[in-house]
């Protein structure tokens, strides 16, 4: 196989990439060892929040909303309904800087939204409990819920009819400097190509572990489904949005029911460093405990609620949870795309624009995207 351009990861940000180099007229190919969207990936699982609000980076709000006009374009073309516009409600303390701060960015960026009162949030929402008189919420009625293992797909489909090469295969790590001239399937296969792309997400410090097996963390994150109450639309949309309280340090942030799966709880914060080929997947049961006591003191209805589905799937963040989005520092065209988990599905369409541009027209560099700045030591601050 002989391309301009080999990416390799049919995740968010390597097909999002072939898609914006294809459609700038490159022959590309599309690899990924199990395929897009697959259990263990980073872009798997069933759902993903796309929002706006992030404190002060207003790089990424501006990223997530040329992102959800990709996004929806996307669904358009391809007739397939995989973002739900359920709002999202964001919960803070007033004083709080990155509260405030979000408020402020989101203003300065044209967002849509409304500033709730700890009042009008417990009128609108009386399915959850809010603590103390400096609670209030920011609501973006744009932002919801991309469907995240069927949006991939339907991606990676989309670009099969314009021309992409897709092939399900791993590849041997590259050796070397300079100019790479192909890389090798694990099956023997030869791929030729002007420049490759990884795009492996929490595989990428396995595959290059000298210039990212300290500057890209796999780490453990666990997620919950609990069904509610039969006949209760409390916790569906409308009645509910996606929510992230950031009263909380552990970060919990949740989905209404979704299509039918449950109500989704998950913790936004570092878990236990992770392999993603050989750790284990299976809850823990303290986890379990804690989400139950979560629920019961901000959603008391589902104290009781049956665990109806869980996952057990990785972050692989950057030292800071700034992307990575660089070129290697030995091999002159190859280029890395990743340390996207926790926040980078949604921006994948922005990812993949902005990853073609550095590579078909040089366009200048985003400093904190670059491989120069990201650290050996975890230090968090991008959420």
């Amino acid at each position: 196989m002989v391309v301009d351009v080999a990416v390799i990861g049919a995740g968010a940000f390597g097909s999002w990439t072939a898609w914006h180099l294809r459609s700038a007229g490159k022959s590309v190919a599309l690899l990924d060892a199990w395929g897009p969207g697959h259990s263990r990936s980073s872009s798997g699982g069933e759902s993903r929040i796309i929002r706006m609000g992030y404190g002060p980076d207003e790089i990424y709000t501006r990223m997530a909303l040329r992102s959800l006009a990709q996004w929806r374009e996307l669904f358009e073309n391809t007739g397939e309904s995989l973002f739900h516009r359920t709002g999202v409600l964001w919960i803070g303390r007033t004083g709080d800087p990155y509260s405030e701060s979000t408020r402020s960015t989101l203003e300065k960026a044209g967002v849509p939204m409304a500033i709730l009162s700890g009042e009008d949030l417990a009128r609108r929402y009386p399915q959850m409990v809010f603590e103390g008189p400096q609670t209030f919420g920011i609501l973006e009625p744009e932002s919801g819920a991309l469907m995240a293992r069927r949006a991939v797909a339907a991606l990676v489909r989309e670009l099969t009819h314009r021309g992409v090469e897709y092939a399900t295969a791993a590849i041997e790590t590259p050796a070397g400097r300079g100019m790479l001239d192909c890389v090798h399937t694990l099956a023997g296969e030869r791929i030729s190509a002007g420049v490759f792309v990884f795009a492996c997400g929490p595989w990428l410090p396995k595959l290059f572990p000298d210039c990212l097996g300290r500057r890209i963390y796999p780490t453990r994150q666990e997620v919950f489904f609990f069904a509610p109450p039969p006949g209760d639309g409390r916790f569906s949309p409308p009645q509910l949005p996606i929510w992230i309280d950031f009263t909380d340090p552990r970060g919990p942030y949740g989905f209404p029911d979704l299509e039918q799966r449950g109500f989704k709880l998950a913790f936004d914060r570092h878990g236990p460093a992770f392999d993603p080929d050989s750790g284990d997947r299976r809850l823990r049961p303290e986890s379990i405990a804690e989400a139950h006591a979560f629920l019961r003191q901000r959603f008391p209805a589902l104290a009781d609620a049956p665990l109806a589905e869980c996952r057990v799937c990785q972050y692989e963040n950057t030292s800071n949870g700034d992307f990575l989005i660089d070129r290697h520092p030995e091999l002159e065209n190859v280029w890395f795309a990743g340390g996207g988990s926790g926040h980078g599905f949604k921006h994948g369409p922005a990812v993949g624009e902005y990853t073609a541009a550095r590579l078909l027209h040089g366009v200048a560099e985003e400093p904190r995207f670059s491989l120069a700045r990201k650290d050996v030591a975890q230090s968090r601050t991008v959420y």
